[in-house]
């Protein structure tokens, strides 16, 4: 989004902001006077000429801590009755039965508005208040008649067996509900079903079959999502529960737990979004930082390049594409777990206190629930709140599907280059290339508070700035309690010049007071669950090339089911090869001294190492394997002794397996000469016992003899 963007979000946040301040809803007026400063912030990020845009923000934070003992001390509204609610829900029928009466599914639509009657009937019985009988009356009436309507072109329509256009439908109109039901009846074009898979591709049924296997994730089933899907059913007269029950808890929270509460047992206005915003992101005592920070990163990214990163993946959804909440308590999250996109179904119900604060994370708009509800999905999947942590890599993909990639910048990675990777990431954050987060270490609690650092903690990275050779990086911690306290935090006075704090758009004052406190999150030790391996091919010369990508485990034990992605800037082919070794010899290499001579390093011993000798008829591809013992690191050698064909026609004297590995290593060769060749087999260290095992693997017979 460019400034102007950000100034019309200002604009609009403000004045909601005054309207709620003026009717007395503080607490909403409160969120939205963060939400404008934040937006003015984003703006003088991108460059606003606005004036006086510090003051402006000033502005509205100081009104927000005028507030605050308002929102404490105001007495809240009481909360719907039984029959409010099943107003709603039957509302809501009405409208899912709208939809399906659209797309010509008469049958489901009939269904939806016949539930929408009885639910009216039944609740009117229950209430004495006139107004609300009436309101259930009418929309009951509505629905009827709209119902057999419907069943009367049914009927005609399968008596003629025509095909011909859906008949002329009879005005729907909706008598006025109260402030929270409105029901738009001017025509709206119906939103495109985007299917999950790119267009034109197609699984084969070994494929197939993996993605079924797949599938059941911590005893649960997770379907891949598909275009059928966006036909979710989500009306229902009672609320919804999920067949699943209830999520596991983790030890903290059960320790604080009193009960599983909906939305509308804590709130009256429950709202799915009121703007996406990474600033009213709250984490509280579930280990979840890795994914609370790429929840945030997600967020801000949709703010700041309206790309519908969250909006996106959350249902059901309105004519426009928005997430929208549901009176009926169910809703499905589309997640990319285990290589393709997948639905998951969740209710509505959350865990609280015995104070009703929850015990999970929530947006500071209580009213606000995308929070709540992606994160419930995600933990879902994860098997339970219980959640032994995760790592950025993997939230992040589960939330876009974005290629992950981790950067270990410490001293111990050798590969690391500070300031090649500070360019890369600077220039792809700007041009909206990146998502990033970044996590701490290990650290001591000294260290930890010195600097207003969390030990093994995730943040999410907010924005990338240079300035005179000065690099910066925002961080947003989803504990806000605990701030950075090193160079250019808040409260250093010494480092932050006018020139500086001009060039970043950064007011250290005005930071103090974005963010609320909140008591910092149970932490639960240093685990994560990695799924994910990356590889980067570099292509430095023109022309075509070919690659071959082995996947393998260091033995088999069970079955690893496993999809791969291929991602390219150029045109290619990716397919499964046939293996060409159609032959396979192995040589049983229970050594002949009950110990190795070690590496080549270690020159009295090395002579010790066995020799096989194999002789290969004809050229072709050849494949060596050694394993053994995984505590030992093995390798071996490829010696030529003699080809076949003119004296010097050899492709090469000698070849490595390469770095030592841990119990298992290989040599591929595409084409090797016919010949004679010796193979020398050791472990890194001398005196490591066996058995160790040799398999050779041609297209052509192969003689393997033992020569020590």
């Amino acid at each position: 989004m460019d400034a102007t963007a950000h100034e019309l979000d200002a604009v609009r946040f403000a004045q909601l902001a005054v309207q709620r301040d003026h009717s007395g809803r503080y607490q909403e007026a409160v969120f939205y006077y963060k939400e404008a400063a934040q937006a003015l912030i984003y703006a003088g990020m991108a460059g606003s000429n606005l004036e006086n845009i510090q003051e402006k923000i000033n502005e509205y934070l100081e009104r927000v801590q005028a507030l605050h003992s308002a929102v404490q001390s105001q007495n809240t509204d009481p909360l719907k009755s039984k029959q409010q609610l099943d107003l709603e829900r039957a509302h809501f029928l009405v409208t899912q039965a709208f939809d399906e009466d659209d797309k010509d599914n008469a049958e489901e639509a009939i269904e939806l508005y016949t539930e929408a009657v009885e639910l009216c009937l039944k609740t009117a019985t229950e209430t004495s208040e006139a107004g609300l009988q009436s309101k259930l009356k009418q929309l009951a009436r509505q629905a009827l008649d709209r119902a057999e309507a419907l069943k009367e072109s049914t009927s005609k329509s399968s008596q003629k067996k025509s095909t011909a256009a859906k008949p002329n439908h009879p005005v729907r109109t909706f008598f006025p509900l109260g402030p929270d039901f409105s029901l738009n009846d001017k025509p709206q074009t119906i939103r495109a079903v985007q299917a999950s898979e790119p267009q034109g591709q197609r699984y084969t049924a070994e494929e197939i079959e993996v993605l079924r296997k797949t599938s059941k994730i911590n005893g649960i089933e997770y379907v891949p999502f598909m275009s059928v899907d966006l036909r979710e059913r989500f009306a229902f007269p009672m609320p919804f529960s999920d067949k699943c029950g209830k999520l596991p808890l983790s030890p903290k929270q059960k320790a604080m737990f009193a009960k599983w509460v909906r939305p509308d047992d804590i709130t009256n206005n429950p709202t799915m979004i009121y703007t996406v915003s990474s600033f009213s992101i709250k984490q509280t005592i579930v280990s979840d930082c890795s994914f609370v920070a790429s929840l945030a990163i997600s967020a801000a990214y949709e703010r700041r390049y309206n790309k519908k990163l969250i909006t996106s993946i959350i249902y059901p959804q309105n004519k426009k594409g928005e997430p929208e909440y549901n009176p009926c308590g169910k809703y499905m999250v589309k997640l990319h777990i285990n290589g393709v996109p997948r639905k998951v179904i969740i209710d509505d119900q959350l865990p609280v206190d015995h104070s009703g604060e929850l015990l999970c994370s929530y947006s500071n708009n209580k009213n606000e629930l995308w929070v709540s509800l992606i994160e419930k999905a995600y933990m879902k999947v994860m098997g339970g709140y219980d959640f032994p942590g995760s790592n950025s890599n993997i939230d992040l993909h589960a939330l876009t599907g974005w290629i992950p990639e981790r950067i270990a910048m410490h001293s111990d990675n050798q590969a690391f280059n500070q300031d090649s990777t500070f360019r890369i990431l600077h220039q792809r954050f700007h041009k909206g290339d990146v998502l990033i987060t970044t996590a701490t270490g290990v650290m001591s609690e000294e260290e930890g508070e010195k600097w207003g650092l969390v030990p093994t903690h995730a943040y999410a990275v907010l924005d990338i700035r240079e300035y005179k050779g000065l690099r910066f990086l925002q961080l947003k911690n989803p504990w806000s309690h605990l701030r950075w306290k090193g160079r250019y935090s808040e409260n250093d006075t010494r480092n932050w010049t006018p020139d500086l704090q001009k060039y970043l758009n950064f007011d250290p004052r005005t930071a103090q007071k974005i963010d609320n406190a909140s008591p910092p999150p149970y932490i639960d030790g240093i685990r994560i669950n990695s799924p994910h391996y990356l590889t980067k091919i570099k292509l430095t010369t023109p022309g075509p090339h070919t690659f071959t990508l082995v996947v393998s485990q260091y033995e088999k034990q069970n079955t690893i089911h496993y999809t791969i992605r291929v991602y390219s800037m150029c045109k290619f082919t990716f397919s499964k090869i046939p293996t060409p070794y159609t032959i396979s010899k192995r040589v049983n290499g229970q050594w002949k001294t009950h110990s190795a001579g070690g590496c080549g390093n270690f020159r009295d011993t090395y002579k010790n190492n066995p020799i096989y000798q194999f002789q290969l008829d004809k050229n072709g591809p050849l494949l060596i394997e050694l394993r053994g013992p995984r505590q030992y690191s093995v390798g071996f050698e490829l010696n030529t002794v003699s080809t076949v064909g003119e004296p010097g026609s050899y492709g090469f004297q000698k070849k490595s397996s390469g770095d030592y590995r841990c119990g298992f290593c290989y040599l591929e060769l595409e084409n090797i000469v016919a010949g004679v060749y010796n193979i020398i087999p050791t472990t890194f260290l001398p005196q490591q016992e066996g058995p160790f095992f040799l398999d050779f693997n041609s297209t052509t017979p192969l003689k393997v003899s033992q020569l020590q």
